[in-house]
């Protein structure tokens, strides 16, 4: 398998300083692994921490920014962070007005964060947590108790982010964290399985001509295996598994996200699908978003999110946000 890296024990050194080099704005720790917005802590504002094993870029560093995160804590590939990568980003962005870790609900991270949360109330910072459950496709995994955290992250991290760039106290932020993650459901679809750099060779094994119903975000198995299918039949099933556990009752913020190596030309073609049967099932779309945000590495497929929004919600979407991979109003 042929990657575009130096050597499998350096890919995410390397990504770091990339980043670092591309986004001044940014703090980047390559050697602690913590990418933090330059201008943290801000006066008056509650910090946001996220992190999780990398491979799912954008998702976190890519989110470090006003309007969203305040600091990322990148583990190795597929690999929690570890709980001083944590505390040490919510030292540099505690303003006094509390920390607020956003946790995608794996073994790992939540053990991890747990433990960081932790040291930092014993440095005298209050920290709350968001836990990040989203996923419809199964009930319990290979990596975890319970729902797996997916793309409901960005809607998290982006309205809680937004509240915090506002002034709003912990208990607040927190709490709409909380609503968003309860009123957002995912599911998703590998056409391909995904390759790690220390292996160098697929994760699974999916045969051509076949795809994963509710495959995780690292190659965890999903629903079932069936023969491939179009593009509006996955809309059906995934937009249909959605609704069957979060029946529609107003607008929703619709997430269409790429694995990381599904082109846009797919990706808005599969859009228009999901969007078809919205629309068939009489759901209105408050506010649509499409590309790779929640990736696993380099496999093909897409998911699904939907958030029930309600003008707060909608309102705090819509405020500015500028990081490297979500920015508007600026």
């Amino acid at each position: 398998m042929r990657m575009l890296i130096n050597v499998p024990e350096t890919v995410v050194a390397d990504a770091l300083r990339g980043l670092a080099a591309a986004y001044p704005d940014l703090n980047v720790d390559v050697e602690n692994r913590v990418i933090v917005r330059r201008d943290a802590p801000v006066a008056g504002q509650v910090g946001l921490v996220s992190g999780g094993g990398s491979g799912h870029e954008p998702l976190h560093g890519g989110f470090v920014g006003p309007g969203m995160l305040s600091a990322a804590c990148p583990g190795e590939v597929f690999t929690s962070p570890v709980p001083d990568q944590m505390a040490r980003a919510a030292a540099a962005v505690d303003s006094g007005a509390g920390v607020l870790f956003v946790v995608k609900n794996y073994t790992g991270d939540v053990l991890n964060f747990d433990m960081a949360a932790e040291l930092a109330e014993d440095e005298g910072i209050q920290v709350a947590k968001v836990l990040v459950n989203d996923d419809v496709a199964v009930t319990d995994s290979l990596y975890t108790a319970g729902r797996r955290g997916t793309g409901a992250t960005l809607f998290v991290e982006k309205i809680a982010g937004a509240a915090a760039a506002e002034g709003q106290p912990l208990e607040r932020v927190e709490a709409i964290g909380r609503q968003v993650n309860e009123n957002s459901r995912s599911f998703g679809v590998a056409l391909s399985a995904c390759t790690t750099p220390a292996k160098g060779s697929p994760t699974f094994d999916l045969p051509d001509g076949e795809l994963e119903l509710g495959i995780g975000i690292h190659g965890e198995p999903g629903r079932e295996r069936r023969p491939m299918m179009t593009s509006g039949e996955i809309a059906d099933f995934a937009v249909n598994a959605i609704l069957e556990d979060m029946p529609p009752r107003g607008p929703v913020l619709v997430l269409v996200n790429g694995m990381g190596a599904t082109p846009l030309l797919e990706l808005y073609g599969f859009n228009a699908e999901v969007q078809r049967v919205l629309r068939e099932r009489g759901v209105a779309v408050a506010r649509t978003l499409v590309g790779n945000y929640v990736t696993s590495l380099d496999m093909a497929g897409a998911s699904v999110t939907l958030c029930q929004a309600d003008e707060e919600l909608l309102r705090l979407w819509d405020a500015p946000v500028k990081t490297p991979a979500l920015r508007w109003g600026m």
